[in-house]
C-alpha cells in the first residue's frame, strides 16, 4: 500500500481526469492510492533521471573519443559514418539548433547537440563492420572482456522508450523498473566504472522502489 500524507483536494482536476484515471484504476477506485501511486511514478522518474543522464552523456562521449581517434574530430560529418538514413536530418537539425542559439559549430557542441537517438543509432546492425573495428573499444565487459554490438544495443530500445515516457510526464509505474535501472547501470559501467559508482551514490531509486515491486489493480495495454 502507497500513502501521501495528504489528500490534495481537487489535484485530479489540474492532472486532467483523463490522466488521473490510468492511477484510479491501478488503485482499484481508491482516489487517495490514486494519487500516491502518481506521487511514486512522479518519484522514480525523477530517481530514474539520474542514471538515464549518465549513461547518454557517457555513451556519446566515448563514441565520441574513439571515433575521433580512428577518423578525427568531425567524423560524424562523413558519409560512411551516416549509415542510418536519419542521421543525417539528426545532424542537420542539431548544427541548425546550435546556429539558431548563436553558438558555434565546434565538434564538441554539436555532439552536445546531437540526440539519444543518434547515439543508438549508431550501434544498429548497419554499424556491425565499424563496432568489430573500431566502435567495440567503447565499453568492455567488468572482467575486462570485449562486447558483442548486440548485447551492448539491445537494452538502449527499451531504454530509450523509458526515456522518452519520462520525458513526456507518462506513467511507468508497470514497467519492471528494476531490470531497466540494473541495466543503465551495467551499460554505464561498462563506459565508465565511475560513472557507475557516481550513479549508485546520486540516483534515490534504490531508495524508492519498493522491495517486492510495485503492486498494481490492473495495467494498460502494453
Amino acid at each position: 500500500m502507497y500513502t501521501t500524507d495528504s489528500t490534495y483536494p481537487g489535484i485530479e482536476h489540474t492532472l486532467s481526469i483523463e490522466r488521473f484515471s490510468t492511477y484510479l484504476g491501478w488503485a482499484g477506485g481508491d482516489r487517495n492510492q490514486a494519487v500516491a501511486l502518481y506521487t511514486l511514478n512522479t518519484q522514480l522518474s525523477e530517481s530514474l533521471y539520474t542514471p538515464m543522464q549518465m549513461l547518454e552523456v557517457a555513451l556519446r562521449n566515448r563514441i565520441h573519443q574513439v571515433m575521433s581517434a580512428a577518423s578525427g574530430e568531425t567524423w560524424f560529418d562523413q558519409h560512411e559514418h551516416q549509415a542510418n538514413p536519419r542521421q543525417a536530418d539528426m545532424l542537420a537539425k542539431a548544427k541548425q539548433d546550435l546556429t539558431d542559439g548563436r553558438k558555434g559549430h565546434s565538434p564538441g557542441a554539436i555532439v552536445a547537440a546531437l540526440t539519444f537517438g543518434f547515439w543508438t543509432s549508431m550501434l544498429g546492425r548497419e554499424y556491425e563492420n565499424l563496432w568489430q573495428t573500431t566502435l567495440k573499444d567503447i565499453a568492455q565487459r567488468d572482467d575486462g572482456k570485449g562486447l558483442q554490438r548486440k548485447a551492448f544495443a539491445a537494452p538502449l530500445a527499451p531504454i530509450r522508450t523509458l526515456r522518452n515516457r519520462i520525458a513526456h510526464h507518462e506513467p511507468i509505474l508497470y514497467w519492471n523498473l528494476r531490470k531497466h535501472y540494473d541495466a543503465i547501470l551495467q551499460m554505464t559501467g561498462w563506459l565508465s566504472p565511475v560513472a557507475a559508482d557516481w550513479c549508485r551514490t546520486c540516483s534515490r531509486f534504490d531508495a524508492l522502489y519498493p522491495e517486492h515491486g510495485v503492486t498494481l489493480v490492473m495495467s494498460p495495454a502494453g
